[in-house]
């Protein structure tokens, strides 16, 4: 059975092609285009790993962070957080909320991400 990956990403264009990338590489992909949607789908869908935007409406990322690891379903699932806040504020904040990699979109390439999800879920 496949691994699910839930996108939590409000950039739709970003949303289907990292969807595609994650799709054609055999994972099912869980797109959430919002914070509250995210922590919804966080809970029903049990996801293997979480790729998680920053900068999201309703619930920002930090906040779907804290959520994710204070429910028993997802407090050890892998999070990725995926953004272009560049600050160590928000890495450190990130990562002590218990995001497992930190990584700045315009820094990685699509195959980088990949990367950085096979090697999370030990694939």
């Amino acid at each position: 059975m496949a691994k699910k990956i839930l996108f939590i990403e409000d950039e739709s264009a970003l949303q289907r092609t990292v969807g595609d990338l994650l799709t054609s590489a055999g994972y099912t992909v869980i797109p959430a285009l919002t914070g509250d949607d995210g922590i919804r789908l966080c809970i029903s869908e049990t996801p293997d790993l979480i790729l998680l935007d920053l900068i999201l409406p309703q619930k920002d990322g930090f906040e779907v962070l804290t959520k994710i690891r204070s429910t028993d379903e997802t407090k050890n699932t892998p999070v990725i957080v995926l953004t272009n806040l560049e600050g160590s504020e928000e890495v450190e904040r990130a990562l002590s909320l218990g995001a497992h990699t930190y990584l700045i979109k315009l820094h990685y390439s699509l195959d980088e991400v990949l990367e950085k999800i096979k090697k999370a879920l030990g694939d």
